[in-house]
């Protein structure tokens, strides 16, 4: 069988299959994180981002096969997550932009492609790093251009670019040296080695190992069900459950307190509060969708179950009415007041209702829910900044995996905004508190970006795997303390790794310590680890708040 040019039609299908058999090895690939950390995601933001790209391809019934690369890179660029997705995006905008005038390809437009989506996202990214994605998508391509000199088959031609892919991915742990220490080869450039093998599957007629139809996300789900009203074609006042009601349960049936967990129980019991009502679960989550009328029961009753986290809360009869008056035959009236922009607007990513409560009283106009599992998309970002209605917006990623999302989405609107490159909540915290509204936006961008190093980050989480790194031998469960991005300290106990931490990060010039709590630490392990900062350091002043966050049982902000 031989293939020598790519009309629109298959390069859909490869695109498609490409994505799919990432979907179905995305938890291989986080489990290949450097990061012992419950929170390992870069298979879950590629497949996040390459499904978004699959999506508006599968919308895009062109035979044109530089219309569906156009297509598929302007998915990819909305929907990024993390860095990972980000360099995806770069390397599939570059590969597009290449081939965007063909109706079909040949195996050397292919390799065109390819280099120039390389040259795209080495472009992208600031401080290139070999030994990642980057490398693997360099050598593929590099080879793929030799082999296309001599071939025209391009089922060939994927054969060998694949074949140098998977040599180079076996390469980077001798480029990056923790790789080679923990004994992994890296995430990234195995998610595109995946993705590679679905397009040659496809070009082949292969079908690989594992291909199944995905269950649908509860956003779907919750789509589908809203699609099924025609709002147009009702009165508000007939809406009988008023409040469209989202959360999710982190359940917690292991604790005295809490009542075990049946989903079909719990799906029967909230039946009986309202409609639309949507239930997905597995070990440790519940997400729910529920249209309520008194949505503080339905919270109460999720409640015994296990902490509440996520929630969402909307007035429908508020926004059928504003649907019916957009949708309705324009009446000559006075025209509507555009709502004035403010000088500034901040944004911050953030992950827990208390650490979000906590940006929003200290400045952030507008919160974006994600941080650690759960990175906003290029999109998610894009709308955060049209919310914020300021003539500069200003973004706090405060997470080291949002900061290349956070920068592609000021790219693509047309405003001024910056990116601060906060990679941590404590880094956020303080580039917020450097803020000044009276000055111009250079002043503020200086300030707050200097702010970012007078401030020592520290974490408490848990290992998820036995792992050697930074020097020190973890085991599954062990408890450790990571400082400005390196572990440092581990322990059996929680509480004592913490101790471990704060130690090893307060010095003669801290002044204040402020704790962050999140959803795995108790009120009586906070207050013990207080009285051993208070104890140990009489010169320090300490602050408790609430964060909420998950994963992080403490965050630590040392200044």
């Amino acid at each position: 069988m031989s293939i020598t040019v790519l009309d629109g039609k298959r390069l859909r299908e490869m695109i498609i299959q490409g994505a799919q058999h990432l979907t179905n090895n995305a938890q291989m690939v986080d489990a290949l994180n450097v990061f012992p950390v419950p929170d390992g995601d870069t298979g879950t933001n590629m497949n996040l981002s390459i499904t978004s790209g699959a999506k508006e391809v599968k919308n895009n019934p062109s035979d044109h096969a530089g219309k569906v690369a156009q297509s598929l890179a302007k998915g990819l660029l909305m929907g990024a997550r993390g860095n990972s997705g980000v360099i995806l995006s770069q390397l599939f905008r570059g590969f597009a932009k290449k081939i965007e005038s063909k109706a079909t390809i040949t195996a050397a437009d292919f390799a065109e492609g390819l280099e120039a989506g390389v040259e795209t996202a080495y472009k992208a990214v600031m401080k290139p790093v070999e030994g990642t994605i980057l490398t693997v998508a360099k050598d593929a391509a590099k080879h793929a251009a030799t082999v296309a000199k001599q071939e025209r088959d391009i089922i060939a031609l994927l054969e060998e670019t694949l074949k140098e892919a998977k040599a180079s991915l076996n390469r980077t742990p001798d480029l990056l040296p923790v790789l080679k220490e923990v004994g992994v080869v890296d995430s990234g450039g195995q998610g595109l080695v995946i993705i590679y093998e679905g397009f040659l599957a496809e070009l082949k007629g292969e079908k690989l190992p594992g291909v199944t139809i995905a269950a649908p996300s509860l956003d779907e789900l919750v789509n589908a069900e809203h699609h099924k009203s025609a709002q147009s074609h009702m009165n508000t006042e007939d809406i009988e459950f008023g409040y469209c009601t989202e959360f999710m349960v982190k359940l917690e049936a292991d604790n005295a307190t809490k009542t075990s967990f049946s989903e079909e129980a719990f799906r029967n019991e909230l039946s009986k509060k309202g409609d639309s009502l949507l239930v997905v679960s597995d070990e440790e989550i519940v997400k729910v969708h529920i249209h309520a009328e008194y949505p503080g029961e339905v919270l109460t009753y999720a409640q015994t179950f296990g902490s509440l986290i996520n929630m969402k809360i909307e007035n429908m009869r508020e926004q059928h009415s504003s649907i019916v008056s957009h949708d309705a035959p324009s009446m000559p009236s006075a025209p509507a007041k555009a709502q004035a922009k403010s000088k500034y607007g901040i944004i911050s990513v953030t992950m827990g209702s208390g650490i979000a409560d906590l940006f929003k009283s200290i400045g952030a106009s507008v919160v974006i829910e994600g941080g650690q599992t759960m990175n906003p998309s290029t999109e998610d970002i894009v709308k955060a900044i049209e919310e914020a209605n300021a003539e500069t917006v200003i973004i706090l990623p405060n997470n080291s995996n949002i900061v290349m999302a956070a920068r592609q989405a000021a790219d693509v609107v047309d405003q001024t905004v910056l990116v601060i490159p906060s990679k941590t909540v404590p880094q956020g915290m303080s580039a917020i508190l450097a803020f000044n509204p009276e000055v111009d936006v250079e002043a503020n961008e200086a300030a707050m970006t200097e702010a970012l190093s007078h401030v020592k980050t520290g974490q408490i989480t848990y290992a998820v795997r036995d792992t050697s790194i930074d020097g020190l031998e973890l085991n599954k469960g062990d408890f450790m303390g990571i400082a400005d991005g390196k572990i440092s300290v581990k322990d059996k106990n929680q509480l004592e790794a913490a101790k471990k931490l704060v130690d090893h990060l307060i010095d003669e010039d801290a002044e204040i310590v402020t704790i962050l709590q999140g959803e795995d630490a108790s009120d009586e392990e906070t207050a013990s680890l207080v009285e051993f900062i208070e104890s140990s350091f009489e010169d320090v002043e300490v602050e408790v708040h609430s964060g909420e966050q998950p994963l992080y049982a403490y965050i630590f902000a040392i200044e």
